[in-house]
């Protein structure tokens, strides 16, 4: 606590001399949204970040409004927008929902803001490139900035492991069952993987890019869903519980998923490194956390794949916006994206700093240091593939979605005729865009 209370004051002082002159005029007030997808209290969190604010910035208030998940903040907002309201100011969104914004006209780029920046290319090139590329259209335009930023993970419980002899986690899918099916039994499932719910694709596409074919590229119109790795990969995840008997059929649900694992009722679970620091803090175990082993080995003998996930920062104006809100607007952006919140950020939740700088700012140093496992996401970068967006996201997600579901729970049990089907729609959407 005294190491984040140190780095809290660091960054009072470093936000006040960067941001220089304060306003003086009628109050500014921002209206910031967001959401939560684990249980920190994201509420109390934001509400510290905002009192921090505006005691360095007089005449500029944030209001903090919590959303629910992100699903729930996406639809609040185009409620709003779409009805007529104002919306949010900021939000934090996921990663994914630019192009369904943008296409609207409901957001305008960071790129803007960074161009009228002294050093907008060293603000950017300090943001490690993966979590960038949700955030860029397809001309190189920075449109959001990382935030809230994410990739599921391998949690496993080391004494279980231990006990059965292994000394080290899983580095491919082979491995994993093997020592998923080591760790079963009639009490305790040895491998819990949460796409069960209806929004399996997060983490059925850690499998897709181990397999060796991500669904997604660069081009927003471009979607790969019935190839054979895509094929591959949602096979091996409805095997886990059926074949493998290693899960429950049809996976776990996201929520109960970390719960089971602190109970003992799981010996290893994938899910989000935003969970890290509460599953750290409420484990009577000995937490172990690798990178995901979802795919067949490779020449190395690992099968390491793993998307980005999380939200980043949104701008809304509809154009009405002066000036001088926009500037305020882009303070309450830069300050949360900078170096000493990130490292107080990802210190409190377990959700990656962002920017490397980060890393080497207090709390975050000292407590990587101490505890490696929160270097883990962020050394999995190496290994990750984009996260699935394109044109008409919301549209072809649920798609993806409700296919994915249909194979794990059995509903569909020829998987290729069923992904067949989907690219078919999704090639349809993508037409007019092409």
């Amino acid at each position: 606590m005294a190491l984040r209370q140190t780095a809290i004051v660091l960054l009072v002082l470093i936000f006040a001399m960067t941001v220089g002159a304060t306003y003086a005029q009628d109050e500014i007030v921002i209206d910031f949204y967001f959401p939560s997808a684990t249980a920190n209290d994201a509420e109390g969190i934001f509400q510290g970040y905002a009192d921090m604010f505006q005691e360095e910035n007089p005449g500029i208030s944030v209001n903090p409004v919590f959303t629910g998940s992100y699903t729930d903040t996406r639809n609040t907002i185009l409620t709003e927008l779409q009805g007529g309201g104002a919306g949010p100011d900021v939000a934090v969104m996921l990663s994914i929902d630019l192009y369904s914004f943008a296409e609207e006209g409901y957001i305008v780029p960071a790129q803007g803001f960074i161009d009228a920046m002294d050093m907008g290319s060293d603000y950017v090139g300090d943001f490690f490139p993966s979590l960038m590329e949700n955030g860029v259209d397809e001309m190189g335009n920075v449109w959001s900035i990382p935030f809230q930023r994410s990739t599921p993970i391998l949690y496993y419980n080391a004494d279980l492991l231990a006990e059965a002899g292994y000394d080290s986690p899983p580095t491919n899918n082979a491995e994993l069952v093997e020592i998923a099916q080591a760790l079963t039994t009639d009490e305790r499932d040895g491998l819990l993987v949460p796409v069960a719910g209806g929004f399996p694709i997060w983490m059925y596409q850690s499998f897709a890019i181990a397999f060796g074919q991500n669904i997604v590229s660069d081009d927003p119109t471009e979607v790969y869903f019935n190839t054979p790795e895509a094929v591959a990969a949602v096979e091996f995840v409805r095997s886990l519980g059926t074949d493998l008997g290693v899960g429950p059929a049809g996976g776990a649900a996201w929520g109960d998923t970390p719960v089971a694992f602190l109970a003992g009722q799981a010996a290893m679970i994938y899910h989000t490194t935003g969970n890290l620091t509460r599953i750290l803090n409420d484990a009577d175990f000995e937490v172990g956390v690798w990178y995901l082993p979802s795919g067949p080995a490779g020449e190395d003998g690992t099968g390491y794949g793993a998307p980005t996930g999380g939200g980043n920062l949104y701008i809304f104006d509809d154009g009405s916006k002066s000036d001088a809100e926009l500037d305020a607007i882009w303070r309450w952006v830069m300050f949360l994206s900078s170096p000493e919140i990130q490292a107080d950020w990802g210190a409190t939740t377990g959700y990656i700093a962002a920017r490397a700088s980060a890393w080497e700012t207090e709390p975050l140093a000292s407590l990587a240091e101490e505890h490696p496992q929160y270097g883990i996401a962020r050394d999995q970068l190496q290994h990750v593939g984009k996260e699935f967006s394109s044109y008409a996201t919301i549209t072809i997600q649920g798609i993806i979605n409700g296919t994915l579901e249909s194979i794990l729970t059995g509903e569909a049990e020829d998987a290729q005729a069923a992904m067949d089907e989907a690219q078919a729609q999704i090639d349809g959407i993508l037409a007019e865009y092409r």
